[in-house]
């Protein structure tokens, strides 16, 4: 499987400007990235601001025709998982079936214990897999507790769900759902996780489950002709996702990278 190209941004500092992301999915659209995602957090509890996923991805909707929107990814056990589905399901709707959502444990302690919930790790974990379970089988159709989920999302069965995570608990969690979402790079924007480390971690996937499945690695590239990017297509990436985020540089950087296009555009005619 050929590896496309999205973009994932982080919604906080200066990019928490929910109508700034709306100007970078335009962008990304016209040069031609595959998918937007953005990050699911709820920064200001650590003093920084952030956005919420739902509202912006719901108004990059609005601006764009083509681009895939995702989340990288929701923590699920902060969230009511029921809520969540309806969220999925109405963005999915609006945007005519682009939707992809990407979950987690959640990486910030502060963004649970602020407000009075657990962040101990295995209570996470059983949220995770319940709320798994609650909003696949909602965005499925099936009935949860004697309740359907209405109106169902327009993709089928259900909006593909990757997960995240980088234990060995978090990739058989992916091989049970349809793909394994992972960070790539460092917040200095260098790549921390190397192709080979990547594919190794796909073979222990494929261990515990049939072969074809979505694999999403966050990175930063220094640009469509970067050739490390066809490292990571060969260990078996199939979607890269170029990370757009404050501590990369100054915002007009950040524009100029998504202007050049992914690896399938660069150099062609736009």
């Amino acid at each position: 499987m050929r590896m496309r190209h999205g973009i994932c941004v982080c919604t906080l500092g200066d990019l928490a400007e929910p109508s700034l992301v709306v100007d970078i999915g335009r962008a990304a659209e016209k040069a031609g990235w595959e998918s937007l995602f953005v990050w699911d957090h709820l920064a200001f509890a650590w003093g920084v601001p952030s956005a919420d996923p739902w509202v912006t991805l719901a108004a990059v909707a609005q601006a764009t025709s083509a681009l895939r929107l995702g989340t990288a990814v929701t923590p699920l056990p902060r969230r009511r998982p029921a809520v969540v589905a309806s969220a999925v399901a109405t963005l999915d709707r609006l945007s005519r079936g682009r939707v992809v959502l990407g979950v987690g444990l959640g990486g910030v302690d502060a963004e649970f214990t602020a407000f009075g919930e657990s962040a101990e790790l295995k209570s996470r974990a059983r949220l995770l897999d319940a709320g798994l379970e609650t909003v696949g089988g909602l965005l499925g159709g099936a009935s949860v507790g004697g309740v359907t989920l209405a109106p169902l999302p327009v993709q089928r069965p259900r909006p593909p769900i990757l997960v995240g995570g980088a234990s060995r608990a978090a990739l058989r969690r992916a091989a049970r759902w349809d793909g394994w979402i992972a960070a790539g790079d460092e917040e200095s924007g260098r790549m921390a996780v190397r192709p080979e480390s990547v594919a190794a971690d796909i073979a222990y996937i494929r261990g515990h489950r049939e072969p074809a499945f979505e694999v999403a690695l966050t990175g930063t590239s220094r640009g469509p002709d970067d050739p490390m990017l066809a490292e990571y297509e060969q260990a078996g990436v199939t979607l890269w996702l170029e990370h757009i985020h404050g501590r990369r540089g100054p915002l007009e950087d950040l524009m100029r990278r998504i202007d050049d296009g992914p690896a399938e555009v660069g150099g062609q005619a736009k």
